[in-house]
């Protein structure tokens, strides 16, 4: 379904052009979970936005390709690329406060996607469906967040809120920017036990990207691992946690609590059992 082949992104606004991702090559399948992980710098999220379409075209260049089931998306007509966004493609990002526009009601704005993509529907189709999106999440009382404004209701909350709307066009890839970092830890599980349920029901394969090795080994089958815009290690989850090969690697490894990491490799096998 995508596959990224030599990505090379240089900046061009400074004196000095600087490359901020260097021969970066992955796949994702249809339905998979991959985790892209690393430490702020490392370029994982530069890569997201990448595959997003979100980065200039202008102050920047960008080499290689993005094949997203055949088409190129570093060399397609913007058309084409924004009839993905938000439709085949969707973004969650990390802080949904600055996400969300906050003179409007959550409502509308989850039902943003279905107005660009999908103008045939009426307005009580398009409540409607977005009702459903904000029950499938799991908020409680639905009626009310739809009705509510963002500063109205807590982060965890914006955050479903934010995946409702990735969702509400039944994307094919979900990019999950950094979707738990502003979550307190109780919060964080369900958000990404709730991406786990959306993968199972919907089939959407998710890029989750995170600096979280525990959370990635909860919710994926395969891991990234980037350093300095390259990539270092890729492979299996349970492969890369149990044998990691590069010394960045381990080090992010034993960054991770001792009973976290027990949590969370239990945690992984328990939901496999159940899913």
């Amino acid at each position: 379904m995508l596959d990224v082949k030599n990505l090379n992104i240089e900046f061009h606004d400074h004196l000095v052009p600087e490359t901020v991702v260097h021969q970066v090559s992955f796949h994702m399948d249809a339905g998979e979970i991959v985790g892209l992980v690393g430490e702020s710098g490392s370029g994982k999220s530069m890569t997201a936005l990448a595959i997003a379409g979100l980065l200039s075209r202008h102050d920047m260049k960008k080499t290689g390709e993005i094949l997203f089931e055949g088409t190129d998306l570093l060399h397609c007509e913007r058309s084409f690329l924004r009839e993905l966004q938000g439709n085949d493609i969707s973004v969650v990002f990390q802080e949904p406060m600055t996400s969300l526009n906050p003179v409007y009601r959550i409502g509308w704005q989850v039902e943003e996607p279905l107005r660009i993509h999908h103008p045939e529907l009426s307005a009580q189709e398009r409540k409607q469906r977005a009702l459903t999106l904000l029950k499938q999440v799991e908020l409680e009382d639905p009626e009310r967040i739809y009705q509510s404004y963002p500063h109205q209701i807590s982060g965890g909350q914006r955050q479903r809120v934010m995946i409702a709307a990735a969702m509400i066009c039944e994307p094919k890839l979900l990019i999950a920017d950094e979707p738990t970092t502003a979550l307190d830890v109780t919060v964080q599980a369900q958000i990404v036990k709730l991406l786990k349920r959306i993968n199972q029901k919907k089939g959407t394969a998710i890029l989750f990207i995170s600096h979280d090795l525990s959370l990635v080994r909860r919710l994926c089958s395969r891991v990234i691992v980037m350093k300095d815009g390259r990539i270092v290690e890729q492979g299996a989850m349970e492969d890369i946690f149990e044998n990691p090969q590069q010394e960045y690697t381990q080090k992010l490894i034993a960054a991770i609590p001792r009973c976290v990491k027990k949590n969370s490799g239990r945690s992984a096998k328990t939901e496999e059992a159940h899913g």
